[in-house]
């Protein structure tokens, strides 16, 4: 039976481990319930990381046209539904992979352990929610859109009641002499303190600062990174220590992490009261 027979989608109800779904007109925001919404989001990466963006696929990749790997089976996944288009699998166009600590351990790490040391985070004592594999279909790369998928993730982090969260996020391509203004202007003016500033693994690790700061046109630099790199940038977010290039994925690394309080309050007052006690530490 679709959501559309069974009735209209619930409300945002941040004690329903699931949450219900966040609307903007046409377009939802929920967590995937099904195995055919997971695979709908699977197909959607695979299209724009390996047919729009150049990634590399394997012979199992290519053979599914999914992109898949082990963290799947244990993230939640946040997805965009278009209505229009219908519910469910049909109608993804947009998604988000969202892993918790307990997730991690699973699986045995974080993904982002690949490529950082994220030691500093481990051991500060603090919840944690890694951000990765986040796509949009190409129609749908408005900043409407972008602003339904942090009304998801500030919804999800206020359930879980998280701190901080953190992910890989991607610069285009792997030509490092093309990347070194944003690069460059990442470290000089978005480091992380050192409390919380992961750093690339030694054997991975590219040195960020690649020109001289004070040659950069700021604007102009800000302006060409990717519209999910800014969009961390304007909730307040750090980068971490080095880049990293990803061959496979034909894109250059940078780790991202945003205190979750920066999301979140302007919806503390409206769902703490839904939660029975202060969500503010």
């Amino acid at each position: 039976m679709s959501a559309a027979e069974s009735g209209p989608a619930p409300a945002f109800d941040p004690n329903d481990p699931g949450f219900g779904e966040l609307r903007a007109g046409n377009l939802g925001v929920r967590i995937a319930n099904r195995p055919d919404e997971i695979d709908a989001a699977q197909a959607l990466r695979y299209r724009i990381f390996y047919e729009e963006m150049g990634a590399r696929p394997d012979a199992a990749t290519l053979a599914s046209r999914r992109d898949v790997d082990e963290y799947d089976g244990v993230a939640d996944h946040l997805l965009v539904i278009d209505h229009d288009l219908g519910d469910g699998a049909r109608a993804v166009v947009g998604t988000y992979r969202l892993i918790r600590r307990p997730a991690a351990d699973r699986v045995g790490h974080f993904y982002s352990a690949a490529e950082y040391d994220l030691g500093v985070l481990l051991n500060g004592g603090i919840e944690l929610l890694e951000l990765g594999r986040s796509c949009v279909d190409v129609p749908y790369r408005t900043r409407g859109t972008l602003q339904l998928l942090w009304r998801g993730i500030a919804a999800y982090v206020l359930r879980h009641r998280l701190d901080l969260m953190f992910g890989c996020a991607s610069l285009p391509g792997t030509d490092l002499d093309a990347l070194a203004p944003q690069l460059t202007f990442l470290h000089h003016n978005y480091l992380a303190p050192a409390a919380i500033r992961p750093r690339a693994l030694p054997h991975r690790y590219v040195e960020m600062s690649r020109l001289d700061p004070t040659t950069l046109n700021a604007r102009a630099v800000l302006n060409d990174l990717p519209p999910l790199v800014k969009g961390y940038l304007r909730l307040g977010g750090f980068v971490g220590d080095g880049a990293v290039l990803d061959e496979q994925f034909n894109t250059t690394d940078v780790c991202v992490i945003v205190k979750c309080d920066l999301i979140t309050g302007k919806y503390f007052k409206h769902y703490e009261r839904k939660l029975g006690a202060p969500l503010a530490s």
